[in-house]
């Protein structure tokens, strides 16, 4: 999707793969790609905003999959930010953006979505399989991959149109609906160090609002996320 991107392909153009041999998550994690059984997909976006708007496309994308997955599993969808769905806790889709961008303008982005369709625990590695789910584990029924499709490029559409027109104030209360986060004690972990704090909101660019434990607010763009139990 990137070499068709900088060749000039239009903005909406996906790739599918059946399957992929080197499937990548976030912090370059790596990501279980059987053949036959799951969606994997990027798509072409050029919004019209500047690059520092860009990491809006990343929960915007999570409010598609949730609003999608949602009847399958109601009641038990949630986003966990930035870019993990889960249901029930499990990790069901996880969700990569890389930018190429010009001085002041986004030449394009590319949204790769990766959802668990038809695994079955043992389809697993056994490191995951008390973190990872599939939607046939949870509903206990095989899906049809291409409805699915079908059914995420609506969504994506409705959601990316409302981000481009209102940005993130658009999807806010909708990402919110899925994510339990605002009042809760959160543990971010980044490369170096740790930190520990309440999250107070999120902010209109989509950046968490977190107070440390020295009472000062600061602003969470970036980090693996931890919501601390008790």
């Amino acid at each position: 999707a990137y070499q068709l991107a900088a060749s000039g392909a239009a903005e909406g153009e996906a790739v599918i793969a059946d399957a992929q041999s080197r499937g990548r998550g976030r912090l370059e994690r790596v990501w279980q790609s059987p053949p036959g059984r799951n969606l994997y997909v990027s798509v072409i976006l050029k919004p019209p905003f500047a690059p520092s708007a860009a990491p809006q496309i990343t929960p915007m994308a999570g409010v598609a999959v949730a609003e999608l997955l949602a009847p399958y599993c109601p009641g038990r969808v949630a986003i966990k930010w930035p870019n993990d769905i889960l249901i029930d806790g499990k990790k069901v889709c996880g969700i990569l953006t890389e930018m190429k961008s010009s001085p002041g303008t986004v030449d394009f982005v590319i949204l790769g979505i990766g959802i668990n369709i038809n695994m079955s625990r043992d389809d697993f590695d056994p490191a995951l399989r008390d973190a990872a789910t599939s939607l046939k584990m949870e509903t206990g029924a095989v899906a049809d991959r291409l409805q699915i499709a079908g059914g995420l490029f609506q969504s994506l559409e409705k959601w990316y149109n409302t981000l481009t027109r209102d940005g993130f104030p658009g999807i806010r209360n909708r990402f919110l609906d899925y994510n339990d986060m605002v009042g809760r004690q959160i543990r971010v972990a980044f490369h170096q160090r740790t930190e520990m704090g309440e999250v107070m909101g999120i902010d209109d660019d989509g950046t968490i609002l977190m107070r440390d434990q020295e009472g000062a607010i600061r602003r969470v763009s970036a980090g693996d996320i931890t919501i601390m139990k008790g």
